[in-house]
């Protein structure tokens, strides 16, 4: 990277990661309670976890730096 690039800002980074994971857990959430009633928390979120993980390593981070370069 070259001295006079201009470095993605972080904060509109945070807000499009924020705007796709909130959605992400709150559907993940909303599919999970029915299926693990009466599961403690701690294993549902051993199941709800790794699936918000790998969204965002192999589909919405991607995104965000190719597709959507432009608004950050």
């Amino acid at each position: 990277m070259s001295a006079s690039a201009v470095q993605p800002s972080r904060i509109r980074f945070a807000l499009l990661v924020f705007a796709f994971v909130y959605p992400l857990v709150t559907v993940g959430l909303m599919i999970l309670t029915p299926l693990t009633e009466g599961w403690p928390l701690f294993l549902r979120t051993l199941i709800l976890v790794p699936i918000i993980v790998i969204a965002m390593v192999w589909l919405i981070i991607p995104l965000i730096h190719t597709r959507l370069r432009h608004l950050l």
